[in-house]
């Protein structure tokens, strides 16, 4: 894998700030609200179902969430949940959108170091527009990013415009993230580079298999990204 690049891009949720295990927290939340109506094994596959069939029209995020969670407890109870318990799943919602910002170790030594090199650093990530700028700036991250890009998913024509915008071609592009299937996969099938970053929570539908190429490495802390990068 070379080392240089015109432009670095780091995932935002769990790569640079805890999110996964606030969602994990919420849906379990959920289970206990509707406990009357299914085990928890069986009101997450219903609710994972409910999402999946949901994302096109509300995309990624606690929004879309809190809509799916809705769906399903009227779904799973045959229109029989009541309103209170409604509205306990609405204010679910916005307890999850209002979490604290929680900074992963690491991370901004890691952006500190690299901002001073010649690179770009720019943050690409999906979800609803209002939380992810809302996030950004409750990190004080900002500073260190020349470009901030949120897109409605990650697929390889969403990085082939990205590129096209910042006018940089794939063999100078890094992206680091925690999601094979987001963050890893579409970049290094466009021919761009990668570094995967695991968490230790994910959510199922961000789930993929390794891949074996020299467009792309695995560390276990996002602090050995200084080891790869020149800088």
């Amino acid at each position: 894998m070379k080392n240089n690049f015109k432009i670095i891009a780091f995932d935002a949720d769990d790569t640079l700030w805890v999110n996964e295990p606030f969602y994990r927290e919420t849906e379990k939340k959920f289970f206990d609200l509707l406990q009357d109506f299914g085990t928890p094994e069986f009101l997450n596959e219903e609710l994972f179902n409910t999402e999946m069939q949901n994302l096109a029209l509300y995309g990624y995020g606690a929004k879309g969430l809190t809509l799916s969670m809705t769906e399903t407890a009227l779904r799973v109870s045959n229109q029989r949940v009541n309103a209170k318990t409604i509205a306990a799943i609405v204010n679910l919602g916005k307890e999850l959108i209002q979490k604290p910002l929680v900074l992963l170790e690491g991370v901004e030594e890691v952006l500190k170091t690299l901002h001073k090199s010649n690179n770009r650093l720019i943050v690409v990530t999906k979800g609803d527009l209002l939380d992810q700028e809302r996030k950004l700036l409750n990190s004080g991250l900002g500073q260190y990013f020349h470009h901030v890009e949120i897109v409605s998913d990650k697929k390889e024509e969403n990085y082939q415009k990205l590129l096209k915008k910042l006018e940089v071609a794939p063999d100078d592009f890094l992206m680091i993230g925690n999601s094979r299937k987001s963050d890893i996969i579409p970049v290094v099938n466009i021919g761009a580079f990668a570094i995967f970053v695991p968490y230790h929570t994910s959510w199922q539908h961000e789930e993929a298999d390794k891949i074996e190429s020299s467009h792309c490495l695995e560390v276990a802390h996002i602090k050995e990204v200084l080891n790869i990068i020149e800088w």
